[in-house]
């Protein structure tokens, strides 16, 4: 299986670079995982929400650029629906077995994501009600796909 993450922005911080690529290490037993970073868009701090808009449509055209248009996409959303680890192992696994052995996993930038790439997914993904930092949510979405893997193996580690 092919997985690819699409983030918006440059990963900066160092432990969240060495938490990933330990778990791309481990995932590379699996599937062949690659993260694609596209620019985000420079922005003041206080912007009018139409300004917030033109900041998701520009970031939105970068990442629609880096999609194949046989890849299932999978969004990362705050109004998506909430899977267990389990579903996400699930549908991870059905999509190899009978869909599309390619998957792509975007998350927005901290404006959110367009809605042209809202439209394009396949499928939106919550990891609940709470924000978290984009840059984390990398960290956070690679140890689940490994444990999705884990559980779809029967391997022990997801408890």
């Amino acid at each position: 299986m092919n997985i690819q993450i699409i983030a918006v922005g440059k990963l900066k911080e160092k432990y969240l670079t060495a938490g990933i690529a330990e778990y791309l290490k481990r995932l590379s037993a699996y599937a062949k995982v690659t993260i694609v970073e596209v620019a985000d868009e420079k922005a003041p701090d206080t912007m009018s929400p139409a300004e917030e808009e033109q900041v998701r449509v520009r970031e939105g055209e970068r990442i629609l650029a880096q999609l194949r248009p046989d890849t299932h996409v999978i969004a990362l959303a705050i109004g998506g629906a909430m899977w267990s680890s389990e579903d996400l192992a699930a549908e991870l696994h059905r999509l190899a077995t009978y869909g599309r052995p390619s998957v792509s996993f975007i998350i927005g930038g901290s404006h959110g994501l367009s809605a042209a790439v809202l439209k394009r997914a396949d499928a939106q993904l919550s990891f609940g009600k709470i924000t978290y930092p984009h840059q984390l949510m990398r960290l956070i979405l690679t140890e689940q796909v490994y444990r999705a893997f884990r559980i779809n193996r029967g391997e022990p580690y997801h408890k």
